[in-house]
């Protein structure tokens, strides 16, 4: 199982397309059902959100393409909710960093990207809206490469793949002439390029919490990555806080190393 899962998160300025994007890979990787109706930004269930037309709250989801299991973190754009990023940023093994085809690389996008090289996280770069009049992928990719090496990029950082897309139409390609299609190249490149969660099967079981979500029903929930050991339905864990304080609490799901779950 652990061979089929990867972690990623989506990073980018603000209205660079990351929701969008998500939308359509949940949309074609047959998250939802045909006859399911789907909305514009299925991923800022926020009312401001909603009201703004931007993320601010990380959001984690998943999708199953192909026989491997991805899960996805949909980080703020703008600058004022920066800390959510670098706090989310832990739970996963590689970064989409999305960047507009005629805009380049902009402010946010110098900040998103140093917290990720500071992980050591490879990126998957991403040219979106490539379909857009006055697009100039081949400046935008030189540009995205002097601002990795600006900021101190490895060699493997530096050498990283790159996807044209469309995210609002929904295809993408590896050759910036792309003008249709669907989001399989995309796909295929995260399976391809980033590595499964490295983990300890065998240990006790540790999870970080790295974001809190409320269920009426269930009350307060811990998002976070399990580090190592796996868990079972209704199986009683310790919850330590960062003054090492502990509580009892219940897990609500079937979960292994390496995924990132709810408790």
């Amino acid at each position: 199982m652990i061979e089929k899962l990867r972690n990623i998160a989506i990073i980018a300025h603000v209205d660079h397309g990351k929701t969008t994007l998500v939308d359509k890979l949940l949309q074609q990787s047959g998250t939802f059902a045909a006859h399911t109706k789907v909305t514009e930004r299925i991923m800022d269930s926020n009312d401001i959100e909603k009201e703004r037309g931007i993320t601010i709250l990380a959001k984690n989801t998943a999708l199953d393409w192909n026989g491997y299991h991805i899960n996805i973190v949909d980080t703020p754009g703008h600058a004022d909710f920066g800390g959510e990023v670098e706090r989310v940023l832990s739970m996963v093994d590689s970064v989409l960093l999305l960047v507009d085809a005629v805009d380049g690389p902009m402010p946010q996008t110098r900040f998103v990207t140093q917290k990720a090289f500071a992980l050591g996280l490879k990126p998957i770069v991403v040219i979106n809206k490539i379909d857009r009049p006055g697009a100039r992928p081949d400046w935008v990719v030189d540009q995205t490469f002097d601002l990795f090496d600006r900021l101190g990029a490895t060699d493997e950082q530096l050498d990283f793949p790159i996807v044209y897309a469309s995210a609002i139409n929904g295809y993408a390609g590896l050759e910036h002439t792309i003008t249709e299609g669907d989001m399989t190249p995309l796909f295929e490149t995260i399976v391809e390029k980033v590595s499964p969660p490295p983990v300890d099967m065998d240990g006790p079981f540790l999870m970080q919490v790295s974001s809190l979500d409320y269920n009426t029903y269930v009350g307060v929930i811990g998002i976070g990555r399990i580090q190592r050991g796996s868990i079972k339905p209704n199986q009683p864990l310790t919850i330590v806080n960062r003054e090492g304080v502990e509580r009892k609490g219940r897990n609500f799901w079937l979960s292994w190393p390496g995924a990132c779950r709810s408790l």
